[in-house]
């Protein structure tokens, strides 16, 4: 019997320790084989790869603003006989850009390994440059083709009479941004004064470029489509600031209007929270009345300046909010939580429109780079979330990601302004 015993184990050992030190091996061959697709090396390279898919996403986001000039040019959408390979491209392009914003947005996260970063930046340029390709074929064949059927002088006197609306649209900035400047803090009507000188510049810059198309669609020997083309830019851009005017004056006068609410419902919220501090233990009442106090200290504050800063006002009661949410944590009944979300949703959309619109002027007036394209995407599909939800607390929740993301894409595009890229 041990003589048997020995030869088994003389037998088996050795197979023992082939079969141990192999997988020794394979598990040493796979936790370096992890390592390795984890270095730095490997994250530093996929990051330079999600640097040029961002790059080449920036690219197709103006080629195609760039395609809307050429279509709203030609009046191609609008009854036109214009090349069918330009609304396919723009339709492409467009889609396209949608789809890759989306999939550029996955992988911004450090959680991902690098090889799934790369793979999907590698789609992105991929697909952006073939879009992108499209769009050049496009254009190329619609210049070809409003050479051939669009005059130049049909062109500025299209041109010429959006200008004359854009104007009159406008009435006089001026005006409207010293009504704001006499009721309120700088802060509140900055980006209007701004908007506004740069509306009225754009104008003008429109209004010269179509005198110098008017004078080469007079000779024949001249192309007038860089001068056309340069004035519906600059017409787009003033467009785009007149709106921006518009849109804070609104912003301001709504926010003005609704301090008086927003602060009943604030001070009632902190009320209910008074009540429901009664109902908990010891620890749990001492932090939660140490947060209370510190909210109505700093909304007392707030009211002192309010009249002049309605926006910044709104806003700051709307962080306040967030942050008795937060205090309050589960210590509230879903009744309870129902109806602060209520009286809550109405200032944070608010605030969550006016961080919109500031993150939306910043980016306009910048290179800005994908991420904070993404972040104003992000931004403005959260505000449409909240707009559309039923229910208050997801609404809530909605308006708040809304904000964050703006907040996110405006300090991008102001850096990005600032040569920090």
């Amino acid at each position: 019997m041990p003589d048997a015993v020995a030869a088994i184990l003389g037998w088996a050992v050795p197979i023992v320790v082939v079969f141990g030190v192999a997988a020794i091996a394979v598990a040493v061959a796979v936790w370096a084989a992890r390592r390795a697709r984890r270095s730095p090396r490997a994250r530093a390279a996929a990051a330079a790869e999600r640097g040029r898919a961002g790059a080449a996403l920036v690219r197709l986001d103006d080629a195609v603003d760039e395609l809307d000039l050429e279509v709203g040019l030609s009046g191609a959408l609008y009854g036109g006989g214009a090349p069918a390979s330009l609304r396919r491209a723009r339709l492409t392009a467009q889609h396209v850009r949608d789809g890759s914003f989306d999939e550029y947005r996955t992988i911004a996260g450090d959680d991902l390994l690098p090889a799934d970063v790369s793979r999907v930046a590698g789609r992105i340029e991929r697909r952006a440059s073939e879009a992108l390709t499209a769009i050049d074929r496009a254009r190329a064949e619609h210049r070809d083709w409003m050479r051939a059927h669009v005059s130049a002088a049909q062109q500025v006197g299209a041109a010429r009479a959006r200008l004359a609306r854009l104007r009159e649209g406008m009435g006089d900035p001026a005006a409207l941004v010293a009504e704001l400047s006499a009721a309120y803090d700088g802060a509140e009507w900055r980006t209007a004064s701004r908007a506004a000188t740069s509306a009225l510049a754009e104008a003008g810059d429109a209004a010269r470029m179509l005198d110098l198309a008017a004078a080469h669609a007079d000779d024949p020997s001249r192309d007038a489509l860089g001068e056309l083309a340069a004035a519906e830019r600059s017409l787009r851009a003033a467009e785009a600031d007149a709106r921006i005017l518009e849109e804070s004056h609104r912003l301001v006068s709504q926010a003005a209007q609704a301090l008086p609410t927003e602060f009943a419902a604030a001070r009632s919220a902190l009320r209910q929270a008074l009540a429901t501090r009664e109902h908990l233990e010891p620890a749990d009442a001492e932090r939660l009345g140490g947060e209370i106090r510190a909210v109505e200290s700093e909304l007392t504050a707030l009211e002192k300046d309010a009249a002049r800063r309605p926006t910044r006002t709104i806003d700051a009661i709307a962080r306040l909010r967030d942050r008795l949410d937060l205090a309050l944590g589960d210590a509230r009944t879903a009744q309870q939580r129902l109806r602060g979300a209520r009286t809550a949703l109405p200032g944070t959309l608010a605030a969550a429109r006016g961080a919109i619109a500031q993150a939306e002027a910043s980016v306009s007036h910048a290179r800005t780079s994908a991420d904070a394209r993404v972040r104003l995407v992000s931004a403005q599909r959260e505000l449409a979330i909240a707009r559309q939800a039923q229910d208050p607390v997801d609404a809530l929740d909605a308006a708040r990601r809304a904000i964050r993301h703006a907040e996110d894409a405006k300090a991008l595009a102001d850096y990005a302004r600032l040569g920090g890229r």
